[in-house]
């Protein structure tokens, strides 16, 4: 984390720190070198499209979970479009072969429906994708709600399904069976996948891996990551995408917030402007403590406090965390890592504002892109 944040920012903010991206997509940049295989934004994670002109030379698209950003990719990001969705809404598939270049079914009989329409559409060069459930699973983050694979998942064409995929008319296998992996869990999928599933690779022109390739994780062994790409494609000759998100964005920004009123109940409580419940809800869901500029476990630092948000909801509580000095209203507190899965899961329960969306740009200067006010809140409510 970073302490180069300016002092006057307006709270809550969420802050892209351009310096980390950067050093995230050179990663990206030498996957992509030395292993020969694209690299797809996962904009279900994030998606800033003020920051798109800073990937858009290294990436090679985006990749969507349906029509909205599909067309966000194409109008925004200007590369491949590659789309996927459990099931498709009436007219949906029509409008995809509009916007996007490959797109992915999840069952045999959304393949048949995602096959004819494309057919039909007169576009020539769309590819089509079969979602394959593997039957692995290496999601290191939020259980069976992160899993793709969990029993009963929606996700994907079990193996006892597959024979009835139109194989003829299939370009892409396509697997998603991670979630925040490191190295071993993206080697296993790989390796799993080219022991189990050879025929029907070799009936396809690529293979999509999917995103929770955590590549830009402490950690991560990308030369091991790099190797097996290679030993993949080696063997079956074929295109291969991955498809990051968070792997892409992590450590890369913050959420800045402030105290505005401290509370007391057995523990100090610190309230602020910025919410679990409405601005970081992956801290509820997964769930999980995000960190904290300066701040440590309670109890390690001289004055402990629960940080909590300003809604309504009992819940809505980010975690408990000890400082060097007392919290006071006015105090700053810096969230780190809140790029992935952040905003674009963002609601405005109780009417609670939306932060502003920011850049930290190499040179100091802070941008900020875009700014929310009461009519936000209000047009979405009819």
């Amino acid at each position: 984390m970073t302490s180069k944040l300016p002092d006057d920012i307006r709270t809550p903010a969420y802050v892209l720190d351009v310096a980390a991206l950067k050093r995230n997509l050179a990663t990206a940049t030498r996957v992509k070198r030395e292993a020969g295989v694209k690299v797809l934004l996962a904009t279900k994670a994030w998606a800033m499209p003020a920051a798109f002109p800073l990937m858009q030379d290294v990436l090679d698209g985006t990749t969507a979970s349906g029509e909205y950003e599909a067309r966000m990719g194409r109008e925004e990001f200007g590369r491949e479009v590659h789309v996927y969705a459990p099931a498709y809404a009436p007219g949906e598939v029509a409008r995809l072969t509009e916007i996007a270049d490959h797109i992915y079914a999840n069952s045999p009989e959304q393949a048949v429906h995602v096959r004819d329409v494309v057919q039909g559409s007169g576009r020539a060069g769309i590819e089509i994708g079969a979602r394959i459930n593997p039957g692995y699973s290496n999601a290191t983050l939020g259980g069976a709600l992160y899993d793709p694979c969990a029993p009963n998942s929606r996700f994907g064409t079990t193996v006892a399904e597959i024979d009835r995929l139109p194989w003829d008319d299939i370009d892409i296998f396509h697997v998603h069976a991670l979630c925040e992996s490191l190295a071993d869990g993206t080697v296993g999928l790989i390796e799993h996948v080219a022991r189990n599933f050879a025929p029907y690779l070799k009936r396809v022109k690529a293979v999509n891996f999917g995103g929770g390739h955590f590549m830009n994780k402490p950690g991560y062994d990308v030369d091991k990551l790099i190797a097996t790409l290679r030993a993949f494609r080696s063997e079956f000759d074929l295109e291969v995408y991955l498809e990051p998100g968070a792997g892409l964005v992590v450590d890369t920004g913050y959420l800045v917030s402030t105290v505005i009123g401290i509370h007391r109940n057995e523990k100090e409580i610190a309230i602020l402007d910025a919410s679990a419940s409405t601005h970081m809800p992956d801290v509820l869901e997964v769930p999980y403590t995000p960190p904290v500029l300066d701040a440590e476990k309670p109890g390690v630092l001289p004055h402990s406090y629960i940080l909590g948000g300003k809604t309504c909801m009992t819940g809505d509580i980010i975690g408990e965390y000890s400082f060097a000095e007392p919290l006071v209203p006015g105090s700053r507190v810096v969230f780190g890592d809140m790029m992935q899965y952040s905003f674009v899961k963002n609601t405005t329960f109780n009417g609670t504002p939306l932060p502003d969306i920011a850049m930290l740009h190499e040179d100091g200067r802070y941008e900020v892109v875009r700014t929310f006010g009461y009519d936000e809140f209000r047009r979405r409510l009819g």
